[in-house]
């Protein structure tokens, strides 16, 4: 690495990821889309072994400055409850879908196509042990126009839209999840940023609907893919996700708490008995959701019987 970013960005990472109960792991020096330097920081919880965030920002970024600082500051202490969870990779879609996020490259790049759009690379594999093969590389494009509302186009201000606007493609069906293909568009534009309200909507969804989402998200990344141990409930990207907040979401919790499906600490929650009991309908709901991904096929056409 260089000296600048020894002694610059380092310092400010560092400083940063203490304040939110972080420790740096590893620095190491990374490379972007076009070989342009990098700064790849391995962040982990001074108590909890094995489990570290991975943040990448181009070598030359500040963001100490005061427009950018308080949302680097919120990314990193969401991060820190995150990996909290069994598996901090893992989310779960309104449908009912388990996936993990993963091999993401930051930062954003120019599309090399002409296109007036950003684009960055990854993938998504589904993470229940039956369907683990399967997966989707993704390349999300981020319009010129929607990336005025982004403070900088780096990671910790753009992972939380990013990782969100996937999760609504599958919802629309429209990413397939394959044993290996090329990479699958997600196109990100103003269409889910609200400027009236300040804020990114990516659905609309009733008490039942988040309901549903809660239950599915505790029992397939509690109880199923973290052997019990509690998950984050009141995850900021989720709230997002659902356009409700998070104190919503651990009210929600606490209720289904109150009818034995789930065991509350703080703002975590792990499945019970009594949820894990309700396997066939989660597993059910993931089967449906994985059949809506794929091409539907006219049958009448495929025997014949249509003009063409």
């Amino acid at each position: 690495m260089t000296m600048e970013l020894q002694s610059s960005l380092v310092k400010s990472m560092e400083t940063a990821a203490a304040k939110a109960g972080l420790a740096l792991s590893s620095i190491t020096q990374g490379r972007d889309f076009h070989g342009s330097p990098t700064a790849v920081f391995d962040l982990g919880l001074a108590n909890v072994a094995g489990k570290t965030l991975r943040l990448e920002l181009s070598e030359g970024f500040d963001f100490t400055k005061p427009e950018l600082l308080p949302e680097m500051t919120a990314h990193l202490t969401a991060a820190a409850k995150r990996l909290r969870n069994p598996r901090p990779e893992c989310y779960v879609t309104l449908a009912g879908l388990p996936i993990a996020f993963g091999k993401f490259q930051w930062p954003f790049h120019r599309s090399t196509s002409g296109a007036d759009t950003y684009i960055v690379h990854g993938e998504m594999h589904l993470a229940d042990a039956e369907h683990a093969a399967l997966h989707a590389k993704v390349a999300a494009s981020v319009t010129v126009t929607f990336a005025e509302i982004v403070p900088a186009m780096e990671q910790p201000y753009a992972e939380s839209f990013i990782y969100n606007a996937v999760r609504k493609t599958v919802d629309l069906g429209q990413l397939e999840f394959l044993k290996s293909g090329n990479r699958q568009p997600v196109f990100v534009t103003t269409r889910f940023y609200s400027r009236w309200q300040k804020k990114f909507i990516f659905t609309e969804t009733d008490d039942n609907a988040r309901l549903r989402y809660l239950l599915s998200k505790v029992y397939w990344l509690s109880g199923v893919l973290g052997a019990g141990q509690p998950v984050w409930v009141a995850d900021p990207q989720d709230a997002q996700y659902l356009n409700t907040t998070e104190a919503d979401l651990l009210r929600m919790a606490n209720h289904e708490a109150g009818e034995g499906l789930m065991k509350i600490d703080g703002e975590y929650a792990s499945a019970t008995p009594q949820l894990l009991a309700k396997a066939d309908e989660f597993k059910a709901a993931l089967e449906a959701a994985l059949n809506f991904t794929k091409p539907q096929f006219n049958e009448s056409m495929r025997a014949g019987e249509a003009n063409m």
